[in-house]
């Protein structure tokens, strides 16, 4: 049975922050279709953190917001997929093409922090995430969920999601829930943690303009 295609996804429309210089923003838009999933992707690393996400798994919707809003990023996500089997592909596709996406948007990477860490507390659970846009695909991650199911969402995507964003994005990635009790909270701690991270590596660092930060001149 084909999956019935959504309204085409579109960035929320922002209003010009007050006090800030017009600058080129960093864009893409990343359609990925399979047998098995059909994705498109809009982002803007440069935005106000506004989502428009239809992904047919509301507690993904949810933390796809995270991503948004804490990163300080525009993302329009449309996704349909066999979600009559289950959520895998879909949730792993997604994580593919918005890694294929920010890969896009950040370009050569000159002028970037290239590194970002974050912890983020939510109640009894407390995670850490530290990003590196290496060039060099890579991902640990060590959550020890407490249930696996969180609406319609199966907790052992999570791995499934990063790994597919870190394939693409190129970038090597360090997932730590610390504490928690509640699977929740902990997976929620985990994306608002990625989400910070994120924005702090894709910062353009002032003193480095044009410059790639390694010393081989390219990541």
């Amino acid at each position: 049975m084909s999956a019935r295609r959504r309204p085409e996804a579109r960035i929320p429309k922002r209003g010009s922050p007050q006090g800030r210089a017009v600058t080129a923003h960093r864009t893409a838009d990343v359609t990925r279709n399979t047998k098995e999933t059909q994705i498109r992707v809009q982002l803007d690393l440069d935005g106000s953190g506004q989502a428009r996400l239809t992904t047919g798994i509301g507690f993904f919707d949810h933390m796809l917001d995270q991503v948004a809003r804490h990163g300080l990023i525009d993302l329009a996500i449309d996704a349909t997929g066999d979600l009559h089997i289950d959520g895998h592909h879909l949730v792993e596709d997604t994580g593919i093409t918005l890694g294929m996406a920010v890969a896009q948007a950040v370009g050569d990477k000159a002028g970037i922090t290239r590194y970002g860490h974050a912890y983020v507390p939510l109640d009894e659970a407390l995670s850490r995430v530290v990003i590196d846009f290496s060039g060099r695909p890579g991902l640990h991650l060590r959550v020890p969920f407490k249930a696996a199911m969180i609406g319609g969402f199966d907790t052992q995507l999570a791995y499934e999601f990063f790994q597919g964003f870190a394939n693409h994005a190129m970038v090597t990635l360090h997932i730590d829930n610390l504490h928690g009790d509640n699977a929740h909270h902990q997976c929620e701690t985990v994306f608002k943690a990625f989400a910070r991270a994120l924005r702090m590596a894709l910062t353009p660092d002032a003193r480095s303009a044009g410059v790639v930060p390694s010393t081989k001149g390219s990541l």
